[in-house]
């Protein structure tokens, strides 16, 4: 999955919620050290199980999805914080080595 240009982010977000289909969207908004994607990537997640763009990639990806899993559920949105450190990059295998702070937001 590649990044989303603005346009076709809100055109996707219009044409989902306009269908009365819930979406999640992941934006990065705040980033230290060495990560993946920089502040203002975005993913979008739909009820359908279908997503596009990228926040990052692997294991923060496989975890930004859980959360818009339980986000598109509960309706609630939700700031949360990634840890790519060294310590755990070494165990999952990651050559970043920073963090992330990631907005999980339910659009209706």
């Amino acid at each position: 999955m590649g990044t989303l240009a603005p346009g076709d982010l809100y055109r996707m977000i219009g044409e989902a919620t306009g269908k009365g289909r819930r979406v999640v969207v992941a934006t990065v908004v705040q980033t230290r050290g060495s990560t993946p994607q920089q502040r203002g990537a975005k993913m979008l997640f739909f009820e359908d199980g279908d997503a596009t763009g990228t926040v990052g990639g692997g294991c923060i990806e496989a975890e930004v999805w859980a959360e818009a899993r339980e986000a598109m559920r509960s309706g609630k949105s939700a700031l949360h914080h990634f840890s790519l450190t060294a310590e755990a990059a070494s165990e999952e295998g990651m050559v970043c080595g920073g963090t992330m702070d990631i907005f999980v937001d339910v659009w209706r």
